[in-house]
């Protein structure tokens, strides 16, 4: 049948335009991706994540993960769609109370098209329904879920969240989070912040765990297994949650006397770094194969063979610094990693000097004197060493270096004081290379720029490591007998941590 074409009047158009929001009729799709230079499908564009209710269900015989994920998001602009990062089967995605359409897409984009468009600035609930196995899931050949004789543990680098619950898996957008855990009462449950309550019925234990301060989605971890759980609390009366799985074998000990030093290197770098950011703190071990560490907010993941050849603070010390650096203070690209680990490497070089193990210079001197200027470790740019370096002991050892010949050239008292500063006035924010060295180059009254190009960016050795200011402690230290060719005494221990720390 011919329809009849009806003009509406001026008026009746006019209140037509009105009746559509003008952010609605410009909406375009998000970005799958935040563009990062390393990894340009992380995370995704067109909103803000202010905060992840997770309501999950975890069966450690079937390794089954049942979940309600419920994200409070803003728009960044008009959205007529927008993606999570993402990876289960999904049963239900609610947009503002709305069914919404969605779909699977590329390696971890869960497409999401709401009932009509959403308006910049204005807040909105996103709610996925979801359940699927973690660890049967790849991502680029790989999965970050690990399973357990006793159940399940999530923690990786630069990407996890992918596995477990809907996200937007990029450091640049932080959020609080609520995590509620429902696992049988033979199992705990261990992820990030305070555990708010724990209650049982019929065979299962809920527990629920909260983050309330900015959490990247990287750093928010999950593990449930049969665990020893110690408490504490450190001298400001932080409460500190520790948990050992119970067949860690001949590493548990090591890993005990480890870790329960946690209260004691927290209160210390509080002195250094400043106030601790966080309002819980501790670590876990489960039982994994895997060989590595990780900063995962307020309580750190590690793993058993980091204690296989006994006892060693210095992990702890790494990851907790990251605490400050890293977890408070991240990167707002991946190229930006020395802004974590320099920083946290750092940190076990000033251990050693409080320890009477090693003074900061001496490390500094044995990595500059002991590795041929032809090696491959000089090749590396801390200040952006790409994706497939990303991790590599360069970034850790010569970025290290990089703070030394900071401290030797601004002097012990502007070293500190920026050691302080610096989380402090970037709480809970991003940085990259490039604004510390415009941080420090303001603190100290110095031009830097050509010190830090040359520690972080040449892809060779630079031609002298500076000597210590004549103000700084440093200055006093008792020069190696060797010139720097003998390793200080703390090395190893140093080593052992920052292999535990690749990915």
């Amino acid at each position: 049948m011919r329809q009849r074409l009806i003009v509406p009047s001026t008026a009746a158009a006019a209140f037509l335009l009105l009746a559509v929001p003008a952010s609605a009729a410009d909406a375009t799709p998000g970005a799958p991706g935040v563009g990062d230079s390393y990894y340009p499908d992380a995370g995704n564009g067109g909103y803000d994540v202010s905060h992840y209710d997770l309501r999950l269900k975890y069966q450690p015989k079937t390794d089954r993960l049942e979940g309600t994920a419920t994200l409070l998001a803003t728009p960044t602009q008009a959205l007529s769609r927008f993606n999570l990062d993402f990876t289960l089967d999904v049963s239900e995605v609610l947009v503002g109370g709305k069914k919404a359409a969605h779909k699977l897409t590329g390696a971890h984009e869960l497409e999401i098209t709401p009932a009509g468009p959403l308006e910049k600035g204005k807040p909105v609930s996103i709610v996925v329904r979801y359940s699927g196995v973690p660890s049967a899931v790849k991502i680029n050949g790989y999965s970050a879920w690990k399973r357990t004789p006793d159940g399940g543990v999530v923690a990786q680098e630069p990407e996890s969240a992918a596995w477990w619950f809907p996200s937007n898996d990029h450091p640049t957008d932080k959020a609080t989070y609520d995590i509620s855990v429902s696992v049988p009462d033979d199992v705990q449950a261990i992820s990030n912040g305070v555990l708010a309550s724990q209650t049982s019925k019929l065979g299962w234990t809920r527990y629920n765990w909260r983050s309330t301060k900015p959490q990247a989605s990287y750093l928010t971890t999950l593990a449930v297994g049969k665990f020893d759980i110690t408490t504490d609390t450190t001298a400001s009366g932080l409460p500190v949650v520790n948990a050992y799985s119970k067949d860690l074998g001949d590493n548990l000990s090591p890993a005990k006397a480890s870790i329960e030093r946690t209260a004691e290197i927290i209160d210390w770098e509080s002195t250094v770094f400043g106030p601790y950011p966080f309002t819980a703190v501790g670590g876990y071990v489960p039982n994994v194969t895997s060989s590595y560490a990780l900063e995962t907010q307020t309580r750190p993941f590690y793993s058993p063979s980091s204690f296989a050849s006994g006892a060693n603070q210095s992990i702890v010390v790494h990851e907790l610094a990251h605490q400050w650096f890293g977890d408070s203070v991240s990167v707002k690209d991946w190229r930006d990693i020395w802004v974590n680990e320099g920083f946290a490497t750092y940190a076990q070089w000033l251990w050693s000097e409080k320890e009477g193990e090693g003074t900061a210079q001496e490390l500094a001197e044995y990595v500059y004197n002991s590795i041929p200027a032809d090696n491959d470790f000089w090749k590396v740019k801390p200040g952006d060493p790409g994706a497939d370096r990303q991790f590599d002991r360069a970034v850790y050892n010569r970025g290290a270096v990089a703070l030394q010949a900071l401290r030797n050239t601004v002097g012990d008292k502007t070293f500190f004081s920026i050691l302080k500063q610096w989380p402090t006035e970037n709480r809970y924010g991003n940085a990259s290379v490039q604004d510390f060295v415009k941080f420090a180059e303001k603190a100290s009254g110095k031009q830097l720029a050509p010190l830090f190009d040359t520690w972080l960016f040449q892809p060779s050795k630079p031609a002298v490591l500076p000597a210590p200011a004549v103000d700084g402690g440093a200055a006093k230290a008792k020069k190696s007998v060797t010139s720097g060719l003998i390793p200080p005494k703390s090395w190893k221990k140093i080593q052992d941590a920052e292999r535990a720390h690749r990915h």
